[in-house]
């Protein structure tokens, strides 16, 4: 927060706390930095807001998320629905709802630049980990933005992305490409979210096979709803999962 304070230039202040989502590496210092300042802090909602039906079903079922970090107690003074506008002095910002990475995602469009937070990065494909995580919402969000005509992205982490429909087609292609596998691998045989992992991601440390297992998981909730896989037994990651024909 020092930091931030002491970039602030003789006249300035800060007027608006935008947070893009709750995990622990976005929203935690808010409350802090809104004391200090008096600045509002503005979001989508709580850790859970945005989270669909499909992820509710597994979090009240008893599934934990894979470790990500989020703040649960993270509150926004003021809730911000998709299409609002937030304005200040001399610009404003429309809030795009972009859930998939977390429910309570939302992405911020200033003229043709846009403010992406952890849904589109310059150096790596978003995390999606159910239950917090949609794979269904996040290629949802990526076709969402992908319509619109952007200069360049803005992400949370990593350098601005200016190619913004060239990584948009690259985010889409990379999950479809997953999906494909997993479903090649499925229609050999039934498999858990684990062995479809180990049989996909034969280049990946050991240490990491945990997120693959995750990913590989949220393909199969999506996959499960849209009726292209079925689970036989009740839906978890150890669930065992077969090809719809």
């Amino acid at each position: 927060m020092k930091a931030i304070l002491a970039a602030l230039q003789p006249g300035q202040h800060i007027s608006h706390i935008i947070v893009t989502h709750s995990h622990l590496d976005h929203s935690p210092l808010s409350p802090s930095l809104s004391g200090a300042t008096g600045a509002p802090v503005y979001g989508y909602g709580s850790a859970t807001a945005g989270r669909s039906a499909a992820m509710r079903r597994l979090a009240d079922s008893g599934m934990a998320g894979g470790g990500e970090g989020i703040d649960q107690d993270f509150r926004p003074d003021v809730q911000v629905a998709d299409g609002a506008v937030i304005r200040g002095e001399g610009w404003e910002l429309e809030v795009i709802h972009t859930p998939g990475h977390l429910g309570n995602h939302i992405a911020l469009a200033w003229g043709d630049a846009c403010f992406t937070a952890d849904h589109v990065m310059g150096w790596a494909s978003s995390l999606v980990s159910p239950p917090d995580g949609d794979l269904t919402d996040f290629m949802a969000s990526c076709r969402r933005l992908r319509a619109r005509n952007w200069r360049v992205l803005h992400p949370g982490h990593g350098a601005p992305v200016t190619d913004p429909g060239g990584r948009l087609d690259w985010l889409i292609a990379h999950r479809e490409t997953r999906e494909a596998a997993i479903l090649m691998q499925l229609a050999q045989a039934p498999a858990t979210a684990r062995q479809l992992a180990e049989e996909i991601y034969t280049e990946t440390p050991a240490a990491l096979m945990g997120a693959a297992e995750r990913n590989v998981f949220a393909h199969l909730m999506d996959l499960l709803g849209r009726g292209l896989a079925a689970a036989d037994g009740p839906v978890s990651p150890a669930a065992r999962f077969l090809r719809v024909p």
